[in-house]
């Protein structure tokens, strides 16, 4: 097992072509996942949804990792919701991270849950698992997102209901703030399940897509690829699950090059 990062770890001359921001909070929500903001570059861009390479010092080299940017685009910090992994070459040192310490960041972000992937539609779907939720966190705190889509619904499934918690934070932000609640006013819903503990709403999404649960629950129609859009990101077989149903629906993958019904993001946290 790695050696618990020392404060001193994370005070770094930043390599050439990478950014060295500094932690401004940090909020730990279980044994299992984290949140923390950093100072955002004055010159860095990115579109909400996209996903930054970040990473620390460990030893004498630098270890990086694909992480969505869990704040949207016009946030004046940047958002990471980051699992924890004891032998993680990354999360095992960024755990011990506090405000104050550095983090490093490559200049150029990238993704394909972007609202440029995908065509027209009134109603988009964001499926997520975990800290797969990161990018959606990003795009329902974006005004863009309300401005295309008539409804938004984003589901959340996790081991144990105390994971959830982090999207319900989310939910309740853009419900007290000063202008996004206006702007997303009832578009957005949430859908958020649980796998190991009794809940009102228990089971993989993709079992309760397929019985026909999810759908009931929130008095949808089945998916139609003429209004329909969906975003998917979390584990590899949820991926690969979730792609199934949507293309038996008739839904087509899409590109930031060859924008289509839905995107997959394909980067994972370490």
């Amino acid at each position: 097992m790695n050696a618990p990062a020392k404060k001193e770890d994370f005070a770094v001359q930043a390599p050439a072509g990478v950014f060295a921001e500094t932690v401004t909070s940090v909020e730990h929500y279980t044994d299992r996942l984290f949140r923390f903001r950093m100072t955002r570059p004055q010159e860095f861009r990115f579109r909400s949804g996209e996903f930054a390479m970040i990473g620390l010092m460990v030893g004498d080299k630098p270890v990086y990792r694909a992480y969505s940017i869990a704040s949207p685009a016009w946030d004046e910090e940047l958002e990471f919701f980051s699992i924890k992994v004891p032998d993680g070459p990354l999360t095992s040192h960024l755990q011990g991270i506090k405000p104050g310490d550095q983090v490093l960041m490559r200049k150029k972000p990238t993704g394909t849950l972007v609202l440029d992937a995908l065509v027209p539609g009134r109603r988009l779907y964001m499926f997520s698992t975990g800290t797969g939720i990161a990018p959606f966190a990003s795009l329902i705190r974006d005004p863009e997102t309300f401005e295309k889509f008539e409804e938004v619904i984003l589901t959340h499934t996790c081991r144990d209901v105390a994971e959830l918690k982090y999207g319900f934070d989310l939910v309740d932000e853009i419900r007290n703030h000063e202008f996004l609640n206006e702007i997303v006013g009832d578009k957005l819903r949430h859908y958020a399940t649980v796998t190991r503990e009794e809940y009102p709403f228990k089971g993989r999404i993709t079992d309760l897509m397929t019985n026909g649960k999810f759908f009931a629950d929130l008095g949808l129609p089945p998916l139609d690829p003429e209004i329909d859009r969906g975003m998917i990101c979390g584990s590899t077989a949820m991926l690969k699950d979730t792609k199934e149903i949507l293309e038996a629906a008739g839904l087509t993958e899409g590109a930031n090059n060859k924008p289509a019904e839905f995107v997959i993001e394909r980067a994972f946290v370490g």
